[in-house]
């Protein structure tokens, strides 16, 4: 079966969820620093608003996941072959990574910590997914991974339930909140695939049926008014609501210590990341469109196929930026701002420079970026990176 055709506008998504996971992470030292500061809400409606990259990258790896193996006959080589590239591409990275941001830690924090300890932390850390604060999506997307091929042969078998699959992965997602706020008690719920089932199933179900859904991202024409009114105007009306309300409800629990149900603010948390995944496959779309050849755009392209890089990397660039702290507040600000950009270019020129110069860069960062052609678009790392 020949490869299906490349879908372009998907590096240009993943290039704002990098965006957004850099944003956030930039921003997290401002949001408990400066409450008492005028610029609070300024820092904590990026922090928030902008806390849509793991979701995304979630919503971006089921969608490539399923556009590309739904149509293959589902047999052990593929299967192995799914597992190989994740195994090569995605836990090697990982494992890299861990060992380096754990290492970093233990120099910086516990240097006297037994060699017995250190291991057995070391251990039970990588195999959560909480050797540094970024590497649980990694735990959580390899729990998708495993069940990946169940899912694909049950929806295979039955397509007729692949049309509910988006109310489908919101009623499991909220049974499982639900039940974990009542009565289970779960531990770091946001690290357990469960929590994503309305993103996993929604990218799912983009995926599979992309054909049809397609003319729906396309705002030049071909739906009916309804429709036009539903993508061009509901999705991002819904987007920038849930988005502000959601910034809204984290000021008022910084700033004025208000107290509200987690199940209300978990609520608009899941609206605000689905309908920006929606909305920024939208914007894609149209970018790629009318400025698909423009070096704003390619730049950002070129990002969104480094990006798996850049989300591994860039805390490291945080972490030895953080170490020389301006002490003038009248300097605050920019040395805030100054960690965005240094995250960004920095990590993003590295990850670039070491595919270009080594074939085995691969080992640190993942699959290298694909040149554009007409195969299908890839279903490597940079498909499925950082909440």
């Amino acid at each position: 079966m020949k490869n299906k055709a490349r879908v372009d506008e998907l590096n240009l998504v993943r290039a704002f969820a990098i965006i957004g996971v850099l944003m956030v992470h930039a921003t997290s030292k401002a949001v408990e620093s400066v409450v008492d500061s005028s610029f609070f809400a300024v820092y904590n409606f990026a922090n928030i608003f902008f806390k849509f990259g793991t979701t995304t990258f979630i919503f971006l790896s089921s969608f490539v996941l399923f556009y590309n193996y739904y149509d293959r006959p589902l047999d052990k080589h593929l299967v192995a072959g799914f597992y190989k590239k994740r195994m090569l591409y995605v836990l090697v990275p990982y494992l890299v990574f861990s060992a380096v941001y754990f290492s970093l830690q233990h120099v910086y924090g516990t240097p006297g910590r037994p060699l017995g300890e250190t291991l057995e932390t070391f251990a039970v850390r990588l195999l959560t997914g909480k050797a540094y604060t970024h590497l649980y999506f990694v735990f959580v997307n390899v729990q998708f991974y495993l069940l990946f091929p169940l899912f694909l042969a049950l929806f295979k078998k039955r397509p007729g339930i692949t049309k509910w699959l988006v109310p489908a992965g919101f009623a499991l997602q909220w049974a499982f909140l639900v039940s974990n706020h009542f009565w289970l008690d779960v531990p770091n719920v946001g690290s357990w695939s469960l929590t994503y089932l309305s993103h996993y199933f929604t990218g799912a179900f983009l995926g599979i049926h992309f054909g049809r859904i397609k003319k729906w991202l396309d705002f030049s024409g071909g739906r009916s008014r309804f429709g036009r009114l539903c993508s061009g105007v509901l999705v991002p009306a819904a987007w920038l609501a849930s988005g502000t309300a959601h910034a809204w409800v984290w000021y008022a629990i910084r700033h004025d210590g208000a107290r509200f149900n987690y199940l209300w603010v978990e609520l608009l948390w899941n609206l605000h990341t689905i309908f920006t995944a929606l909305a920024l496959l939208q914007i894609a779309f149209l970018l790629w469109k009318k400025w698909g050849r423009s070096r704003p755009v390619r730049a950002l392209d070129h990002l969104g196929a480094v990006s798996f890089g850049v989300y591994l990397l860039h805390p490291l660039v945080l972490f030895f930026y953080r170490m020389f702290p301006v002490t003038a507040p009248v300097w605050y600000h920019f040395w805030y701002a100054g960690g965005f950009v240094l995250a960004l270019t920095l990590s993003w020129a590295l990850v670039t420079v070491a595919f270009r110069l080594s074939p085995h860069a691969w080992v640190l960062f993942g699959k290298a970026p694909v040149a554009r052609g007409r195969t299908a678009v890839r279903s490597g790392p940079a498909a499925s990176v950082g909440r």
